[in-house]
Order: C-alpha cells, then sequence, then structure tokens
C-alpha cells in the first residue's frame, strides 16, 4: 500500500517526528526503527482517513493563493466558515493540501 508523508505535517504528525527525534537523540530508539514508526503512522493515517472517518464538512472563504505542483493542489484561505452536521466554526486561515489518490495505486 502506497502512501503519501502528508501527515506527518499535521500536528499529531510532527508531535511524533518530534517524539522519534528525541528517542533517537538519547540512544532509546535506533534510527531505523524510528523510519519505521513514521511509515506505519503515514500508513494508519492513510486507512483511517479513508475507511473510518465518514462526516463531510462544508468549507467558505476568501481563496487568498492557489498552487498546482507535482500533482498536488495546495489552497490558502482566509475567513473561512466550517459548517457541518455537528458544529459550525469560523477560522481566521486556513490550508488545505488535496493529493490525488489515484497516484497511490501507480
Amino acid at each position: 500500500m502506497a502512501t503519501f508523508e502528508l501527515y506527518r505535517r499535521s500536528t499529531i504528525g510532527m508531535c511524533l517526528t518530534e517524539t522519534l527525534d528525541e528517542m533517537v537523540s538519547s540512544g532509546v530508539l535506533s534510527p531505523e526503527l524510528a523510519i519505521q514508526v513514521l511509515v506505519q503512522f503515514d500508513k494508519s493515517m492513510t486507512e483511517a482517513l479513508e475507511n473510518r472517518v465518514k462526516s463531510k464538512v462544508s468549507i467558505k472563504g476568501h481563496l487568498h493563493t492557489y498552487r498546482f505542483c507535482d500533482n498536488v493542489w495546495t489552497f490558502i484561505l482566509q475567513d473561512v466558515h466550517l459548517k457541518s452536521e455537528d458544529f459550525q466554526e469560523n477560522v481566521g486561515h486556513m490550508k488545505i493540501v488535496a493529493c490525488d489518490s489515484k497516484l497511490l495505486t501507480q
């Protein structure tokens, strides 16, 4: 199963990376094992978002910047309003990174 390393830039991914770095630096964990943990994290995040998340969110905002590079879309939104069945939230700014899932099967 191919995966993107995209979720490593999320809050949980950054915390995991920092923790693994500390463990490698202190000699508790080998660098090879830390890499295996990150690869498993990528697989688990992809699987969880694909199979376990069922909610839908409506996103409205002002498009500040967009970019398409290497089959990855990046959108920067301002004055964002999020709406789902369970909540409504206003956010100052948001970054959306979208990758074509068909690239995972190639």
